[in-house]
């Protein structure tokens, strides 16, 4: 049976394993840089499989390498494993039971399929034309974990650095279920965080003018930003800035002393956020200035922009094409707002990066999206998620593997595998 044959029923025969692990992992989730539970279980699964693991020295990362038929060239696939501090309210009978934490952006699905792909290219490991590298990332979530684990050297574990590499993110509320979607260039946004602090003078609420109201400066601040990105940035070239957090005052009738708040900053071109870094603290400062006031305002790079490559897109679109008929591929017109730290790998080795939707139920319009505490998604896509991991390694290995090195035999060259 021709390998592909072999990994596509592999896939459906470790269906219910990948379902019964990914609702494990929903139960306990863990947030931050530091997940103790996830790592045994993920560990657990793996044991076994004849990889080579390492964990990580700051953090609860997983590195595992498989060893194909022959070494010099080397893959990466990759999976994030945190979750977010939401109070779950989905309904689903395997909710969380960690108070104010839920696997809100589906990453469970993500360690299940990754590991899914990890049992299939084991199994076949003779068929492989190089080394593949799985990458266990905590921290994805506002934690940098994959800079982190490219510090401690992901991309080198294998020996050679990993040719190419690859990941999915699932998405609930945005595509059809069971479709991958993707682009070339700019997938996902750069990030940043916008933090300001309005410094006052607190008074009685009913004599504001013996006071410094910071409270009406940050207010007008926040609607300021919004018009500064229509009026200040080619609507072509979008910036997105959403206040998140803004805390002042202790009673209706007291003026305090700060005011402050927080934003996120998307942006899509190098030129957007070398103006918004700028003008963004600048307008505030400007602001809080003609109020009488003072502000303390300061822009933070978060990740940089996804960017996939476009013959890896390319690559990747066919691998999908092929697997799961045209049907199952479909071009992103747009890139997201979103923001992900596999951007980090992207910078340093090329790659692509795929959305998978996830919404159960087949009706994805309208359907909560990631990060709320509503969010589902469908357990179906699974196997799906761990045949295409698999069938990318495969293909790309086999077009990366370095060429034979001649050797002279009897004065002849022949062909010597690397």
């Amino acid at each position: 049976m021709a390998l592909h044959d072999a990994l596509r029923n592999d896939a459906q025969e470790l269906a219910p394993e990948l379902v019964a692990l990914r609702q494990q992992l929903h139960r306990r989730p863990e947030i931050g840089l530091e997940l103790p539970r996830t790592q045994q279980a993920l560990l657990a699964e793996l044991d076994g499989l004849g990889l080579e693991i390492s964990c990580g020295s700051h953090l609860s990362s997983i590195t595992a390498v498989l060893r194909g038929r022959s070494s010099g060239t080397a893959v990466l696939l990759r999976a994030d494993m945190d979750a977010l501090p939401v109070r779950e309210a989905s309904g689903v009978e395997f909710s969380s039971e960690i108070d104010d934490a839920m696997h809100a952006c589906g990453h469970d699905l993500h360690m299940s399929m990754l590991v899914g792909a990890a049992k299939l290219l084991s199994a076949h490991r003779d068929q492989l034309a190089g080394d593949v590298v799985f990458m266990l990332q905590p921290g994805e979530e506002g934690w940098d974990g994959a800079g982190k684990m490219i510090d401690e050297g992901v991309l080198d574990a294998a020996g050679p650095r990993v040719s190419s590499a690859y990941g999915m993110h699932v998405v609930s509320g945005k595509y059809p279920t069971g479709v991958f979607c993707g682009r070339p260039g700019t997938l996902m946004a750069a990030s940043g965080w916008l933090r300001v602090r309005v410094h006052g003078e607190g008074g009685h609420g009913a004599t504001p003018h013996l006071a410094l109201d910071p409270i009406t400066a940050a207010a007008e601040m926040v609607t300021g930003l919004q018009t500064l990105v229509t009026r200040r940035f080619d609507v072509f070239d979008p910036v997105v800035v959403t206040v998140g957090s803004l805390h002042a005052g202790t009673r209706r009738n007291i003026i305090a002393d700060v005011a402050e708040f927080d934003a996120t900053i998307r942006t899509f071109s190098a030129e957007s956020l070398a103006r918004i870094r700028v003008e963004a603290p600048e307008l505030c400062r400007r602001i809080a200035q003609a109020h009488g006031l003072e502000a303390d305002a300061e822009y933070i790079d978060e990740y940089p922009a996804t960017v996939n490559d476009a013959t890896h897109t390319a690559f990747a679109s066919h691998v999908v094409k092929e697997v799961f008929g045209a049907e199952g591929y479909q071009a992103m017109a747009y890139p997201e707002a979103g923001a992900e730290d596999f951007s980090r790998v992207l910078q340093e080795v090329p790659g692509c990066y795929l959305m998978l939707g996830a919404t159960p139920g087949g009706d994805y319009r309208g359907a909560p999206s990631n990060h709320s505490p509503r969010a589902a998604f469908d357990d179906s896509v699974l196997p799906l998620g761990a045949l295409l991991h698999a069938e990318l390694a495969v293909q790309a290995l086999e077009r990366d593997a370095k060429p034979a090195k001649p050797a002279k035999v009897d004065g002849v060259e022949r062909a010597r595998v690397a």
